[in-house]
């Protein structure tokens, strides 16, 4: 078969993640598959009605599903695991000297399917990802992202190097068997640099954030006499980032789909006064014991501020959440701070 960088960027090469066993693999896709078809009917009825009635739900019937829906994570059990960091290859405390030393822990083993045919979160894909730009740049892997991170203005994004003295380096926690609070276990992440390992501050993730959206935006605004620099990536290339791509999925957003290295959300209207999807690209983070989100909510460009230059980019909201505490779900909390803040900027 032939494995290319662009199924690697899309999880769709058929490299395993952290669980081995492949049986268990498509147990748990089915599983989830079953419980998307179970839900589905409740929201193709709740849909029905809302066109019946040609309105959306009340403010009151949303606050009364909010009110439920944080009632359920409050009682929710504190030390709940997630069973993906039951794996052991989460913990390795190995390390190792290059990415390429590293493709020996999963290079022999077997495909889960062939390249292509289904979608499949990997972080060691990432890991192959970075060996092929550590081959084809001819440095190290490290060397090429800090100096990246240095363009980018991220002075604070590091390796998780254990060794290193890093200034402000947060302690990072998980709840026990009784859910207890207690400190993360030791793990050495230079097996996986690509695939988050990686120390960052809520700043520098912002950056990241808006130096994409820039790139993205900068091609639209036409009459600016050449005051506009650059984007450090060209409009085109982070589009086709921002692309989804067929058969993938997103277990954060159930509208969403995968793209390159991001996950994202279509415009989408199917309804007069009904429900709307927001064009968004967003990414979670999780790690031993932390969790993260960087959400970019892109502003939907009147045209004539566009030509006449009146504004320029980037023009959105973005949202950085980090947290030093392990198997937290973010992506919901950071879009509606996103939908806040776009809600406020229109309403001025």
């Amino acid at each position: 078969v032939a494995i290319t960088t662009r199924l690697l960027v899309s999880h769709l090469s058929g490299i395993r993640h952290y669980e081995k066993d492949v049986t268990k693999v498509k147990e748990e896709k089915e599983k989830a598959n079953r419980a998307f078809k179970l839900t589905k009917p409740c929201q193709d009825k709740e849909q029905k009605e809302k066109e019946g009635k040609g309105i959306e739900k009340t403010d009151s019937v949303k606050l009364r599903k909010e009110q439920e829906g944080e009632v359920k994570s409050q009682n929710a059990k504190p030390g709940r695991r997630d069973k993906e960091f039951e794996q052991e290859e989460y913990y390795l405390k190995e390390k190792f000297e290059s990415v390429i030393e590293s493709l020996k822990i999963f290079k022999n083993d077997p495909l889960f399917f062939k390249p292509g045919d289904q979608f499949l979160y990997s972080t060691y894909g990432f890991t192959l990802l970075s060996a092929v730009v550590e081959r084809v740049s001819g440095q190290k892997f490290t060397d090429y992202m800090l100096k990246m991170f240095r363009d980018l203005d991220m002075l604070s994004t590091v390796l998780d190097d254990n060794e290193a003295m890093i200034y402000n380096r947060a302690r990072c926690y998980v709840y026990n068997k009784k859910g207890r609070l207690v400190n993360a276990p030791y793990v050495d992440n230079s097996y996986k640099w690509a695939g988050g390992g990686f120390l960052s501050s809520v700043g520098d993730l912002l950056k990241f954030g808006n130096a994409l959206l820039y790139s993205y935006q900068v091609g639209q605004f036409k009459n600016t006499s050449g005051k506009l620099l650059p984007g450090y990536l060209k409009p085109d290339t982070v589009a086709m980032m921002w692309t989804p791509v067929p058969k993938t999925e997103v277990s954060w957003d159930r509208d969403g789909k995968y793209a390159m290295a991001w996950a994202v959300v279509e415009k989408k209207q199917q309804y007069g006064c009904c429900r709307q999807q927001r064009h968004y690209a967003s990414h979670t983070g999780g790690a031993v014991g932390a969790s993260s989100v960087l959400l970019i909510l892109p502003e939907e460009l009147d045209s004539e501020a566009i030509d006449t230059g009146l504004v320029a980019p980037p023009r959105g909201v973005i949202v950085s959440i980090i947290c030093n505490m392990q198997s937290v779900s973010l992506n919901s909390t950071a879009l509606k701070i996103a939908r806040e803040f776009d809600k406020e900027k229109w309403a001025q």
